[in-house]
């Protein structure tokens, strides 16, 4: 197996996320609707095979940090949502993810800091 599953998650709980933008070509576990929004980590759940090399009967190696995210359904879903306290979760691999600035996760509940 290459790569290190032991190696420590890059993103802490509370780091506030972007989902990267893209529509690739091929298999992609990453929901469209949470393109280019931004979250709040909340655990890191390990290092897995990637799913969208193993839809092609590929190793999936090196395993990569699978995140779960929340995300405020106003910034899903638009401000129609904006009065209700709604959240969502969603699990995303490492390469999905980049660092967004702003406040941290207080606004989703996560009791992260701002």
């Amino acid at each position: 197996m290459s790569g290190s599953p032991s190696r420590p998650a890059a993103l802490a709980a509370g780091a506030r996320v972007r989902v990267c933008l893209g529509d690739p070509p091929t298999h992609c576990r990453t929901p469209q609707y949470l393109r280019g929004k931004c979250g709040v980590v909340l655990r890191a759940l390990g290092r897995h095979a990637n799913p969208e090399e193993l839809a092609y009967h590929r190793p999936g190696m090196p395993p990569l940090m699978l995140y779960q995210v929340a995300f405020d359904a106003a910034e899903v879903w638009g401000e129609r949502l904006a009065e209700a306290p709604y959240r969502i979760t969603a699990d995303i691999f490492e390469h999905w993810l980049e660092p967004a600035g702003g406040a941290g996760g207080a606004a989703l509940g996560t009791g992260a800091p701002a």
